[in-house]
């Protein structure tokens, strides 16, 4: 006679939020281990209209206790002052924040273009102040190109640096400045592979506008009243992009100024009275151009005719700015918060 072993049960699986076997289900609030390079390697990348922000559980978030017993498996949106934009603990080329065709590498500070002109920009940006790093270009084959520069976050990813009113420029190939897709005469020179490019931003305080976007005291938005999307098990604050009301509020800041370096030597000032906003290093690659991003702190050839901050220091700036951004949030929306959650009254502006 031929016995029949004892049949298996079937794993215990989660669905909708509902508890299957003796398996609890996993809390939203909850973020998966992330790789490495600290982000995850399959994203949405930013695109014109929207930007995605990575998300992480905010530990002051209020109620969060209540809201993760409260889990019903009705599907009810997370509410997103539950989590805060998660900060680097390094600058790095942003992966979300390039075009899709350039490769980075895993250390995430080389670049390598693809075909036609494209940017990628770094994870922090400078709001106040004077900021440094440098780049050096590792490979530049025949016919391929760079731009290296700075651009605020609304500047075109699909396009170089200097295309629109967000970004300026200075390209390798007959040293030509760039800023509104208006290439314009720097230097009888340009760069090339080897060269060590070295650029410089300077931010003052914007003592005319009454609620400035470039001061000391400068706070970031905290995101919590943006809707949140799940992306390969992460979450991600969705971003609406307004252009055209962006372009309408630019305004030129006075004394701001962009300098370039060239293997240690001062190229000169390429821009000034910069149009106000939050920069980031930017570079674009035409072709299979290659370079590698040093935020510092340690430089080929720091300056020595001014005194500077390595962007590297904006990671633990931004950190500190946006728990503070958060915080306030939090303390300002307590009792909305307190209503959204207990009686799914979403808080204004939601």
């Amino acid at each position: 006679m031929i016995r029949r072993g004892t049949k298996r049960k079937p794993p215990p699986t989660e669905k909708q939020g509902v508890v299957v076997g003796n398996r609890k289900p996993k809390s939203e609030l909850i973020m998966p281990k992330l790789p490495a390079n600290g982000y995850p390697s399959d994203h949405p990348f930013n695109k014109d209209g929207y930007r995605y922000i990575l998300a992480e559980p905010d530990p002051h978030g209020p109620f969060r206790q209540e809201f993760d017993e409260s889990q019903d498996g009705a599907g009810k949106p997370i509410p997103g002052w539950l989590f805060r934009r998660l900060c680097g603990s390094s600058v790095m080329v942003a992966m979300h924040d390039k075009g899709p065709q350039l490769r980075v590498s895993e250390d995430r500070l080389t670049v390598t273009g693809e075909k036609g002109y494209c940017m990628a920009r770094a994870t922090h940006g400078a709001h106040f102040g004077t900021w440094y790093f440098e780049i050096k270009i590792t490979d530049m084959p025949p016919g391929s190109h760079t731009r290296l520069g700075w651009s605020q976050e609304m500047g075109n990813l699909q396009c170089p640096c200097g295309y629109d009113k967000f970004s300026y420029s200075w390209r390798s190939r007959k040293g030509t400045k760039f800023h509104e897709s208006i290439g314009k005469h720097f230097t009888d020179f340009g760069y090339g592979m080897g060269d060590v490019i070295g650029l410089l931003i300077h931010l003052p305080e914007d003592v005319e506008n009454p609620e400035p976007i470039n001061r000391e005291n400068y706070l970031p938005p905290p995101f919590k009243e943006k809707p949140l999307i799940k992306f390969k098990s992460y979450l991600y604050f969705e971003e609406k992009d307004d252009l055209a009301q962006a372009v309408k509020n630019l305004r030129p800041l006075k004394g701001s100024k962009i300098v370039f370096y060239k293997n240690g030597k001062l190229v000169g000032t390429a821009f000034e009275d910069l149009y106000a906003g939050v920069y980031y290093p930017a570079a674009s690659f035409y072709k299979n151009a290659s370079a590698t991003f040093n935020f510092g702190p340690k430089f080929d050839y720091p300056p020595t005719d001014v005194k500077f901050r390595a962007i590297q220091e904006l990671a633990e700036d931004t950190s500190v700015r946006q728990m503070v951004s958060d915080i306030v949030y939090l303390v300002e929306n307590e009792g909305k918060l307190r209503l959204d959650t207990f009686y799914g009254t979403a808080p204004a502006g939601s």
